[in-house]
């Protein structure tokens, strides 16, 4: 049909997939629709990187869609070749391959690119970063001879990284330059609750450690710390963090600051170009978290589909298995002269802060016991007094309302 939009999407990870999920279930016969992928395999899902590399799951468990699935809905699949040039003004998308697409509406889900620390030896053979499948294959391969491993960071992808390897049977040392683990998402009771499972699954975790080198002449031999601890292994997976990838967006010309910018209804600066997941800045945040990219996707079909609504903002909430162990965190969860509950177990162990301010509950960080997190993460974001079950927050739902 010659009146269809021409609707190009760069990038196919999770905020892309559930953007085409959105528009079909809406009903997208108005578009006309490409997607523009770096890597050679279609949308899957990141999340389960950890069990493909333990070997818990294979690419058909992680694989968002089917083949068939794009097909069906008429929807262009390009792989493996990555937009290289944006011409916001001629309306043009340039692939690595030298083709050439044009489009009237294109939206942006680069994702984020994981940050590569500057340390000397950092261009070894051996030295991995955990973004990808591709990065998967190689960890596995790596680690086929029985070599030790070195997992640096210790956020979410380093401890996942860490137990992926370890289901492996590889001995995995966890450094990490805080004082705790997941120092964005857990206080420090959390933490420690955390660092001890992980440590009884067989992985060394070694905190306030700093990388000084990554020893070795072409492959990696070992890590050196800056206090002289020497730390042999054969893989080096740097998990220290990543940060939106939004350079396409700059060199094209909008507007960019740490990440692509966007307004409510994720528009970018230029007109027809919209912008999704962690490769955006909104109102001056940047998420790196699937939920937003989510959310994000969800106002952006409704908003290529003519309805005038706005994204406003997500409260940032962590809830997931970390290395099996069921972790909840949301809002202010420090809670630093705000009033603190909380609720602890050793028999599971589990262990609950929740944090109010003025009769409302503003943060909450779960251990262990998750069941109640939506209820928890539902009363922070309406900000709903809770004076009156204040006693019996730290039960949960259920005993806060029949009492």
């Amino acid at each position: 049909m010659a009146d269809r939009k021409k609707l190009l999407v760069i990038g196919n990870g999770m905020a892309a997939m559930r953007l085409l999920e959105e528009l079909d279930a809406r009903g997208a016969d108005g578009f006309d629709i490409t997607v523009v992928g770096a890597e050679a395999r279609a949308a899957y899902n990141r999340i389960l990187l950890s069990p493909l590399l333990a070997g818990e799951m294979g690419w058909e468990d992680v694989c968002l869609k089917p083949d068939h699935w794009y097909a069906e809905r008429a929807i262009r699949l390009v792989l493996g070749d990555a937009a290289v040039a944006l011409d916001p003004a001629a309306r043009l998308v340039t692939l690595a391959s030298g083709r050439v697409l044009a489009f009237d509406a294109c939206v942006l889900a680069t994702g984020s690119a994981p940050i590569r620390l500057p340390i000397p030896g950092n261009g070894l053979h051996g030295v991995r970063t955990f973004r990808d499948v591709a990065d998967v294959d190689a960890m596995t391969g790596a680690v086929a001879g029985g070599a030790p491993a070195v997992v640096i960071g210790g956020g979410l992808l380093g401890i996942e990284a860490a137990y992926g390897l370890a289901r492996r049977g590889v001995a995995v040392t966890l450094i990490h330059i805080m004082d705790r683990l997941m120092e964005r998402q857990l206080d420090a009771e959390a933490a420690g609750l955390l660092r001890k499972a992980i440590e009884a699954k067989g992985i060394t975790v070694l905190l306030e450690a700093q990388t000084a080198e990554i020893v070795g002449e072409t492959h990696v031999e070992a890590v050196r710390l800056k206090d002289g601890r020497t730390l042999p292994c054969g893989l080096v997976v740097m998990a220290a963090g990543v940060r939106p990838e939004a350079s396409l967006a700059k060199a094209a010309g909008l507007g960019v600051e740490r990440g692509v910018l966007v307004d409510d209804s994720l528009a970018t600066s230029h007109a027809d170009i919209y912008a999704i997941g962690e490769c955006v800045q909104h109102r001056g945040a940047c998420y790196g978290l699937v939920q937003p990219a989510y959310e994000q996707a969800a106002i952006l079909a409704r908003v290529l589909g003519g309805e005038m609504c706005g994204y406003p903002g997500t409260v940032v909430a962590t809830n997931l298995k970390v290395s099996g162990v069921p972790v909840f965190s949301a809002g202010d969860f420090e809670g630093e002269g705000g009033e603190h509950i909380i609720y602890r177990d050793g028999a599971l162990p589990a262990y609950r802060k929740l944090v109010l301010r003025d009769g409302r509950l503003v943060g909450a960080v779960l251990y262990g016991d998750t069941a109640d997190s939506l209820w928890y993460l539902e009363l922070i974001r309406e900000g709903r007094p809770v004076r009156d079950i204040r006693p019996f927050l730290a039960f949960g739902q259920a005993y806060a309302e029949a009492a």
